[in-house]
């Protein structure tokens, strides 16, 4: 940012017009996505923006930092408690969490993955799913220490479980939550081992 906000009043403004910005970029779209609309939304002078924010790169490099943060956040403080549980139950409160998360501004996602260039999302979704991946590491290696790298069938499971829980809500086939919900958990269980999956989903 250009201007780091110390008073309370510049903090307000900053998130005035952060707010605008992102309700514009989902609205929108990346390609109309300038500094001006964000203003307009503000209800402020294109001055008052440049005051905190040099151009449209700052402002949606500030965005998409905000935005995979807080996505990260309500996954994260769903399954922080529930490490202990076993794969048919854990994996369903995960792909919840994942997917509400995901639907807290479908539209948004939407832009963020299919308009934004990835540079501006690169480093803040690799923080999100190193977050996401080191508890599931804790996870896998707590249920078989000394076996297969915990951290590499993490990583397989975070990339596997983000991309379909995307592809679900952006796409919306015809698959019911529920019936997503019970083959993600079957796929995860049956590979992390363990219990039978489909005696804990009533199969």
């Amino acid at each position: 940012m250009r201007k780091e906000p110390r008073q309370e009043r510049s903090r307000r403004m900053v998130e005035r017009i952060v707010t605008a910005g992102r309700t514009v970029l989902a609205r929108d779209g990346y390609a109309r996505f300038v500094t001006t609309r964000v203003a307009d939304e503000a209800g402020i002078s294109p001055g008052s923006l440049y005051q905190y924010f040099r151009n449209k790169d700052e402002l949606l490099t500030v965005l998409m930092e905000r935005y995979w943060a807080e996505t990260g956040d309500r996954v994260t403080a769903a399954l922080a408690d529930r490490l202990t549980a076993p794969p048919g139950r854990l994996v369903p409160d995960a792909v919840e969490a994942l997917l509400r998360a995901l639907e807290h501004d479908s539209q948004l996602l939407r832009v963020v993955t299919e308009e934004v260039p990835r540079r501006y999302s690169e480093v803040h979704l690799h923080a999100l799913r190193r977050r996401i991946q080191d508890l599931g590491s804790a996870y896998l290696a707590g249920r078989t220490p000394g076996e297969r790298s915990g951290s590499t069938r993490s990583w397989v499971l975070v990339a596997a479980l983000e991309a379909l829980s995307v592809r679900w809500v952006l796409e919306q086939p015809g698959i019911t939550r529920d019936e997503l919900v019970r083959e993600l958990t079957v796929l995860v269980a049956h590979y992390v081992g363990g219990a039978d999956p489909r005696e804990s989903l009533g199969y």
